[in-house]
């Protein structure tokens, strides 16, 4: 009775836990997925939004703001905005009060062109604004206008003025060439996209085909005390960081590959090519060697009797036996590379560009996450966790194409 107790208790335990794992994973995933499609579909605001620096007494359309820190969020369909403040220094209004008016028009498309200035209740253009205006209108990055004042007592007060960004074109931002999310906002991440999966292709290329080498040595011909020495430091490879291999690249292949090329800079696609094929070389090894152990003694009796050598009997018979475990491995050896970051980063140059040759520095997809995040804020951010909903549909198709063309022929 009471180990039936137990057994029912632990089984419904491990039910427990099962379930709650796979809502964590399924709610991390929705996460993901939600922030990074959000910017498809909504603008960054629904209005105006202004950001007063070393202004300590502000007036915002009739409300005042004092000590007031970070965003002045505006109401909804807000179109015209009045700003005034002492330009004295604390309490000191002796340096007069300046105002300042602007309006935004919703239907410009070009964010340097939407907002419009007002003087004197005439809408000017902000060639004609600037010289009555006492003050200066710079353009630092698209939907961003800062206002500064110099001339005021103590340091010089600013405005920054940052308009809302419309949602963000699908297909602009998996077909755009350019990355430049700081000044131009523009997302772009096709060149990336083709390096990511340039990348992967050529790891596989260059370690699938030496794993399966090493899987059917190891199974097949090398006796099984010396298989096991092997295996054990095959799985001790498969343990070593990625940011390990990345220095055995940015040493080692980084200028091997600059000097044998004759080439200014060694960070390269085949760099990044190379260093994924060793990354991944440990994985489809030891699931495939897994694999071929797996195959029972008496097919290769079978085939050894009918008269087949060692050799046809490992290639013929055994690996394609063992077919779905070396997929599984290919698979695995797949996701690995496309998700790889440290290593990548060290050598492959990190350019956001579309890279024509092997030879051209290129930057992936979690690079571009890795080395963005700690800094990116507002559409930015969004679009970095779009990128990885892009990485993780990218890695899904991968995958799906390899299970459908590995049963295409299986049935051929």
């Amino acid at each position: 009775m009471n180990q039936k107790f137990v057994d029912q208790f632990f089984k419904y335990l491990f039910s427990i836990v099962a379930l709650v794992s796979v809502l964590a994973l399924a709610a991390i995933v929705l996460f993901v997925f939600a922030q990074g499609s959000r910017t498809f579909f909504s603008a960054t605001a629904p209005a105006l939004r202004l950001v007063p620096q070393r202004i300590a007494d502000i007036t915002v359309n009739g409300e005042r703001f004092l000590n007031h820190r970070g965003f002045i969020h505006l109401a909804e369909g807000t179109s015209r905005v009045t700003v005034s403040f002492p330009l004295g220094d604390g309490d000191d209004e002796s340096g007069g009060v300046e105002t300042f008016d602007f309006a935004l028009n919703a239907a410009e498309s070009d964010p340097q062109s939407a907002l419009r200035f007002i003087r004197g209740g005439v809408e000017l253009s902000r060639e004609d604004f600037l010289r009555e205006f006492a003050g200066t209108i710079t353009y630092p990055e698209a939907y961003v206008f800062t206002v500064s004042w110099p001339g005021g007592i103590g340091a010089d007060p600013r405005l920054h003025i940052i308009l809302p960004e419309p949602p963000y074109s699908f297909f602009s931002f998996v077909g755009g060439l350019k990355w430049q999310p700081t000044i131009f906002k523009t997302y772009g991440i096709f060149p990336m996209i083709v390096a990511s999966v340039m990348s992967a292709l050529g790891a596989i290329l260059l370690g699938v085909p030496l794993a399966l080498l090493c899987a059917v040595f190891m199974s097949e011909f090398l006796p099984q005390r010396f298989a096991a020495i092997v295996r054990s430091a095959i799985e001790l490879l498969a343990g070593i960081p990625s940011v390990v291999y990345g220095f055995f690249g940015l040493m080692v292949i980084v200028p091997a590959v600059r000097t044998f090329f004759d080439i200014p800079a060694g960070n390269t696609l085949l760099s990044a090519m190379i260093v994924l094929s060793l990354m991944i070389l440990p994985t489809v090894t030891t699931i495939a060697e897994t694999s071929l152990r797996a195959v029972p003694r008496s097919v290769r009796e079978a085939s050894l009797a009918l008269g087949a050598s060692k050799m046809q009997t490992a290639w013929k018979v055994v690996v394609p036996h063992a077919n779905s475990g070396v997929i599984a491995g290919v698979i695995l050896g797949m996701s690995r590379a496309v998700g790889e970051t440290m290593a990548v980063i060290l050598v492959a140059g990190n350019s956001p560009q579309l890279a024509l040759s092997p030879l051209e520095s290129v930057r992936t997809l979690t690079a571009t996450i890795a080395l963005e995040m700690g800094y990116a804020a507002g559409r930015h951010s969004e679009m970095l966790f779009s990128i990885g909903v892009a990485l993780f549909s990218m890695i899904l198709i991968l995958n799906s194409a390899i299970l459908a063309l590995s049963r295409r022929t299986e049935r051929v």
